[in-house]
């Protein structure tokens, strides 16, 4: 029995960083200050430097930092914020807990991002429930969107752009960093993520001075001094210690990135080397049935996750976990089809590529430490399912 490969392994990152992870983490406890210590300070203004802002603002989660992006702008009750409809639930999530109404808008097939034209008909109208007031492109699965198209699109109808760039630190468009391009750019730190910490953490970048301040009251209580709170704020602050483990792996991170872009290329090689795919395709096929990722020549992908669009995917995800290959669906269930959203009104057909998505995505093992033997382990799998024992020319 072969061992398992599983989607992500943390624990092989962890080893190879431990002496600087241990030390990091003593540093703090010597010290015992662990809300708002100088490591949360040094971790901001590296992020904000590393993704082309003045400013960055630590809070307690990726989800915290759309929502107090949200608040600080002013959007609430009365307005409509457009988001993707395939992308994780707390995109939207956010927006009705800033008191907003999401509109659901599909995405192209290829990036999986949301499509500038689905945007405009968006923007036509009838507004039901609230008069847009801001859009929030997700950098999916570590590419950035189509930011200029949507940029000149939220100019035109005065819209605010809150970038979701969970998947996407360290990725850019056109030159331009993730998260520098909206009004604010919002970043998670969940373990999983490509700058993963130890339990949950977020970013907010900006370069808006007056913005960056009013996050700041925002995550503490809405108090910039003890017992004086100018405004109702949150308990969203990123504590010293995830900042300590942070800052440790944000020195690796350019190195890690380089490894995840050369194992997406090894995998691209060796699935159109065993005549699974084609390059022209948007959706599979009997005969390319798998689809690889699309990196856009306007971007720098960062491969959050290597997502395949794949015929048979169920079936498929079935096979590769009995032979110890671990997978993950991301997303099986578009937003707009989501139980918790159902008073939204939301209906099958609405955004037909996301739902197609939904159907067809499926995340294979990729992270800086996984083996070329592993991966072509993965390919072989997947080659014998499909019943290809030859390459095709």
């Amino acid at each position: 029995m072969q061992p398992k490969i599983p989607i992500l392994d943390l624990k092989l990152q962890h080893e190879a960083i431990r002496p600087e992870l241990e030390a990091a983490i003593r540093r703090v406890f010597e010290r015992q200050d662990f809300i708002l210590g100088a490591e949360v300070s040094d971790l901001e203004q590296a992020v904000a430097r590393g993704q082309d802002c003045r400013y960055g603002i630590g809070c307690a989660s990726g989800s915290d930092a759309i929502l107090l992006s949200l608040l600080a702008l002013g959007i609430g009750p009365g307005d409509a914020v457009l988001v993707p409809a395939f992308t994780f639930f707390a995109t939207a999530g956010s927006v009705v807990r800033a008191g907003a109404r999401p509109v659901f808008v599909d995405i192209d097939p290829r990036t999986f991002n949301l499509r500038p034209e689905a945007v405009e008909r968006a923007l036509r109208g009838p507004y039901a429930h609230g008069v847009p007031r801001a859009v929030i492109p997700v950098h999916l699965f570590g590419q950035c969107a189509a930011m200029d198209p949507l940029l000149k699109l939220a100019e035109r109808h005065d819209l605010r752009v809150v970038e979701d760039a969970a998947q996407a630190i360290a990725a850019r468009y056109r030159g331009r960093a993730a998260g520098s391009m909206g009004i604010t750019g919002c970043f998670s730190f969940y373990p999983t993520k490509n700058l993963g910490g130890a339990w949950d953490g977020g970013m907010i970048t900006t370069n808006d001075a007056s913005l960056a301040e009013r996050l700041r009251l925002l995550r503490n209580h809405g108090s910039a001094e003890r017992h004086r709170h100018e405004h109702l704020g949150f308990n969203s602050r990123l504590d010293t210690l995830q900042a300590a483990i942070l800052l440790v792996k944000w020195r690796h991170l350019d190195e890690w990135t380089a490894a995840r872009k050369a194992k997406a290329a090894f995998y691209c090689a060796a699935f159109r080397e065993a005549g699974l795919s084609d390059p022209s395709a948007v959706y599979p096929s009997p005969a390319a049935p798998v689809v690889l990722p699309f990196s856009s020549p306007e971007a720098k992908h960062v491969y959050h996750q290597f997502t395949v669009r794949v015929e048979r995917r169920d079936e498929l995800a079935l096979h590769l976990a009995e032979q110890g290959i671990e997978t993950a669906i991301y997303y099986p269930v578009p937003l707009h089809l989501q139980p918790a959203f159902a008073s939204l009104g939301g209906r099958a057909g609405d955004c037909p590529e996301s739902e197609r998505a939904a159907q067809e995505v499926l995340s294979i093992p990729l992270y800086p430490e996984i083996t070329e033997e592993q991966q072509a382990r993965v390919v072989q799998a997947i080659k014998k399912f499909y019943g290809r024992s030859e390459p095709r020319a």
